[in-house]
């Protein structure tokens, strides 16, 4: 209680005393000088307005320069050849990028001539991995360790890289095929740009273990196309193409060996060089021609893929130069043999449709002979004499009409044989059906060996006039035959003639 009434007191004191004279001086003197100064600029202010308000009245401040020219020429042309100096060196000097641009290696590829350490630093090619990963094979590339990694050589680098480019550059001049091996994230436009320069192939997938070894089951489908010196597609090769075998790369560049292992290992085992990108992880006898780089850094492989697709493109323009002139520079496999053309296409068809004709004539040739055989065992079995069951002796008819023909009159069954038909004579008998007999009726050891033309004679035409021409024209007789006497000679004469030929 004491100590809040003594607070309020207090306050009630402070409250109720009044302003010191000190302070109430200082606040009007800063009043004084600013209503002093508004003064002071309100009088300026109306001074400024007076004059400007006389210059009005003034037409002229400045004389005019009558005679006096307006520019100086020397100016002039100093300023436009300024301006025409600007314009032809604006193209010069070096331009600073404000961020990297990853494919402008690939859209404008260096030669390897123009590869310099200064662009191998840029792409990071002299960063290796840590000293605890090296692999001791990759020592001589190795220039020294900063901060716990292997830097490597940028010159061993640069050298290395030229070599490769000369082989890539071989290879493609002698019409070699080049294969493309890229297949980490990010490598697949620098492998598709490459192979495109040195008119190649390309991978940026994962290598399907056999492609090159057991390449006719695994790429069985695959076109293939035959090319002149010109490039340019050969017709005639289709049919052979059919049972072609799968191509093989002559040369490949791997830009990351330590994922494809068994595309390298099937390249040795069947004499493919190989070119790759060796870390100092890696192990550099897998490959054939290696390259020491950083393969983490997809500016490095960028920049060596593009080095390489621009080599191969110079040796495709030159085997294109040295073919114009008429050399060139690679051979076809010795089976590929020549090219099929039109006449040659035209030829075989022929050659098949004649050979189908021969065919057909043959087998047409074979019925008709089994069909004219049939025919001439149903001829046989109407107009010739019947034999007895063993084949041995002539029925009685046959005895009776020719007993008494031959020397001796022994009969058909002595020493007398008839005459014998041939197939030609038949035909003159009955030309419209073309039959043909065999020459010889022995069958089972029988002596009866055929039948005389007048036995086929009779009973064939209608007239016997029919019958007198085609036994004239069977026998060349050129009598009569009208009465029994002249048959009876004709038989006689046929008899004797069979008879003479036995002797």
């Amino acid at each position: 209680m004491i100590l809040r009434n003594v607070a309020v007191r207090h306050g009630r004191r402070a409250l109720a005393a009044p302003l010191r004279r000190s302070w109430i001086r200082s606040l009007s003197s800063e009043i004084d000088a600013i209503e002093q100064s508004i003064k002071n600029e309100l009088t300026e202010t109306g001074s400024i307005e007076a004059n400007l308000n006389q210059l009005k009245a003034t037409r002229h401040l400045i004389p005019p320069l009558a005679g006096i020219k307006q520019y100086d020429e020397g100016v002039a042309r100093d300023y436009y050849l300024q301006k025409s100096i600007k314009k032809h060196t604006a193209k010069l000097g070096s331009v600073i990028t404000p961020h990297y641009e990853p494919y402008h290696v690939l859209q404008h590829p260096p030669a390897p001539k123009d590869v310099t350490l200064e662009l191998l630093m840029a792409s990071q090619a002299h960063l290796g991995h840590a000293t605890s990963l090296w692999n001791p094979a990759n020592q001589r590339y190795i220039y020294g360790i900063r901060q716990g990694i292997h830097i490597i050589s940028l010159e061993t680098t640069a050298t290395h890289l030229r070599r490769a480019a000369k082989v890539v550059e071989g290879v493609a001049y002698h019409g070699g095929l080049i294969l493309f091996v890229g297949t980490r994230p990010g490598q697949d436009e620098a492998v598709i740009q490459a192979s495109e320069m040195a008119k190649g192939c390309h991978l940026f997938e994962r290598w399907i273990p056999g492609s090159i070894t057991n390449g006719d089951q695994i790429l069985p489908t695959h076109a293939v196309k035959a090319l002149d010196e010109h490039d340019n597609e050969v017709p005639g090769f289709e049919h052979k193409f059919e049972k072609w075998k799968a191509l093989k790369p002559d040369l490949v560049v791997c830009l990351n060996p330590l994922e494809n292992y068994i595309l390298l290992h099937e390249c040795g085992l069947n004499n493919i060089p190989t070119i790759g990108v060796i870390d100092t992880d890696a192990d550099p006898t897998w490959v054939t021609y290696p390259i020491p780089a950083n393969d983490d850094s997809l500016r490095c492989t960028q920049l060596i893929a593009a080095v390489l697709g621009k080599a191969g493109e110079q040796g495709q323009t030159k085997r294109l130069e040295a073919a114009k002139t008429g050399t060139i520079t690679w051979f076809p496999p010795d089976h590929l043999g020549k090219p099929v053309t039109a006449d040659d296409i035209k030829r075989a068809q022929e050659q098949r449709l004649k050979q189908r004709e021969e065919r057909d004539l043959k087998e047409y040739q074979r019925e008709l002979k089994a069909d004219m055989s049939s025919q001439q065992d149903s001829m046989l079995d109407r107009y010739a004499p019947e034999f007895d069951k063993d084949g041995e002796e002539p029925l009685e008819d046959l005895e009776e009409e020719f007993g008494d023909v031959g020397d001796g009159g022994e009969g058909w069954a002595g020493e007398m044989r008839p005459f014998v038909m041939t197939e030609s004579d038949f035909k003159k008998i009955d030309p419209q059906n073309g039959l043909s007999l065999s020459q010889d009726l022995e069958k089972d050891g029988s002596e009866h060996s055929g039948l005389k033309p007048f036995q086929f004679v009779e009973g064939l035409g209608e007239t016997d006039e029919e019958e007198e021409d085609m036994l004239r024209q069977l026998t060349g007789w050129g009598a009569d035959l009208d009465d029994d006497e002249d048959w009876q000679a004709l038989k006689k004469n046929e008899a004797k003639k069979v008879a003479r030929g036995k002797k």
